[in-house]
């Protein structure tokens, strides 16, 4: 329903939205990185990041600010990490147009800033508690929803999306893990590494919950018609005829066989008690078997 709720709101809103918004984020990034190199003595990433006692101090600018901290300081990592956000934004933002990318990344932003405030409120530590780089990550989680048989080198293997997509929710899972077992040492501090992750995988389901319940049913459906014991039935006594009669399918009118007619094509009637077979000319035309 929220699903709905959002895709309609996009769709009366088109002008909302902010163009080439992860192009916006990622030079944001570059920038702060560089500037916090290249000013000894002076780090601008702690005036920009997420700290909840200082915005209740009067720095609300830290509101915003903190989607242009890098979440890294190592060079190499940051630009692959930075291209990565560009490439998968870009791609997000022509498919779902402006305005429902721009909803997306918001979305994240306000749920991190409600979690943030609200671990503040259990452990009143004045750090910076949240970041967006799982909203980032969970990104990879859209893209692979909806492109997720598309192929990719991985170094110089091809592999389809969504097994990334996989491999990307192990790596959640093993975050969120990991910090749970450091709540003995670290206490309650240990949640930050717990709740950020499942903030950005709450935004994703958020857009996409519908679409995964109807591929879930869709699945769901498609086993059971796989295991259903009138399918079952119906490939043994396929293999047998084949085996004992030398063909799989004869009309039960004219006789008829795919053996002796291959291009012919048979279908089975579902108003007859049991399974008979007619060829293309009897399929409409014979009386039903009760």
């Amino acid at each position: 329903m929220i699903q709905r709720w959002l895709d309609r709101f996009c769709y009366k809103h088109s002008r909302f939205g902010i163009p080439n918004l992860m192009l916006v984020v990622v030079i944001g990034n570059a920038l702060v990185w560089l500037l916090d190199q290249f000013s000894p003595g002076f780090s601008l990433s702690s005036v920009l990041s997420f700290v909840p006692y200082y915005i209740l101090r009067g720095e609300v600018w830290r509101l915003v600010t903190f989607v242009f901290v890098p979440t890294t300081n190592k060079v190499l990592l940051l630009a692959i990490s930075l291209y990565f956000y560009y490439w998968i934004g870009s791609i997000l933002e022509r498919q779902w147009g402006t305005t429902k990318f721009t909803v997306f990344y918001l979305l994240g932003l306000v749920l991190n800033i409600i979690a943030g405030f609200i671990l503040y409120l259990v452990l009143p530590y004045p750090v910076a508690t949240i970041s967006m780089h799982y909203v980032n990550l969970s990104m990879f989680f859209a893209f692979a929803t909806l492109y997720g048989d598309m192929q990719v080198l991985l170094i110089i293997i091809p592999v389809k999306v969504k097994w990334l997509a996989w491999a990307d929710a192990a790596l959640f899972a093993l975050d969120i893990i990991l910090a749970l077992a450091k709540i003995p040492s670290l206490g309650l501090l240990a949640l930050v590494g717990v709740v950020a992750p499942i903030v950005a995988i709450l935004n994703y389901l958020i857009f996409f919950w519908d679409d995964l319940m109807a591929t879930m049913g869709r699945v769901k459906r498609q086993t059971a018609h796989r295991t259903s014991r009138q399918t079952v039935n119906f490939k043994q006594a396929t293999k047998h005829a084949q085996q004992t009669k030398g063909y799989i399918h004869k009309c039960a009118v004219c006789g008829k066989t795919d053996t002796d007619y291959p291009d012919e094509e048979f279908r089975y009637c579902s108003k007859c008690n049991g399974y008979y077979c007619y060829c293309s000319e009897h399929i409409h035309n014979h009386v039903h078997i009760q």
